[in-house]
């Protein structure tokens, strides 16, 4: 497995791998969970994969098998800022509006979104070797450009998962439950760290 990070003017060093991750999405975020979000038959897409947008994949024998995006909290583009910000002004409905007291607005701070690993990825071990490297992308992304913290919409359930992988992840908001998936989502926050994780 490798790991590979790029934003949009970047994607075509990586051939498919973009279109591979929106595929992914849509598998799963559509297709499994019943997300109400911008798709068609084959790929899942919205507002904030725009040239912002950062992306850390996770390659195994040639074929995308988990991934992020992450983009800075101080982002805006058009209408839209970042996903947490947005659900706090109510343009995101499913969300709660009541997530976080205050709007975060600093390039020291990004948004992790769209975490996903395939479901061909089978074994623990690997899910694990997955994620760790999707996440170290996504620490590299947010270093690069100054940050010091990461924030995301995520399952309450990944905090431990995260946390046996080394990952100093805590719970910044109060949990909520998912109305078309049921399941028990809430903003985490880390820092971002230099951790390295071998590839296979």
């Amino acid at each position: 497995m490798k790991n590979i990070t790029f934003d949009l003017s970047e994607m075509h060093r990586y051939g498919t791998a973009f279109y591979e991750y929106l595929k992914l999405r849509k598998q799963y975020f559509v297709d499994s969970l019943n997300w109400d979000i911008p798709h068609n038959e084959a790929v899942e897409m919205d507002q904030y994969d725009n040239p912002l947008a950062h992306y850390s994949l996770v390659v195994k024998d040639g074929k995308v098998v988990g991934g992020a995006r992450a983009m800075p909290t101080t982002s805006k583009w058009g209408d839209h800022t970042y996903m947490i910000r947005d659900a706090a002004e109510g343009k995101l409905p499913g969300i709660p509006d009541k997530l976080m007291s205050n709007a975060i607005v600093t390039p020291q701070v990004w948004e992790c979104t769209r975490l996903i690993t395939a479901d061909s990825v089978a074994t623990h071990s690997d899910r694990s070797q997955v994620l760790s490297l999707v996440m170290q992308g996504v620490s590299d992304i947010a270093q690069a450009h100054g940050a010091s913290e990461l924030i995301a919409i995520a399952p309450v359930l990944l905090v431990r998962a995260m946390r046996q992988l080394g990952w100093p992840v805590s719970r910044a908001s109060d949990p909520y439950v998912g109305k078309e998936d049921g399941r028990r989502y809430a903003v985490l926050a880390m820092p971002v760290a230099p951790m390295r994780i071998a590839a296979e």
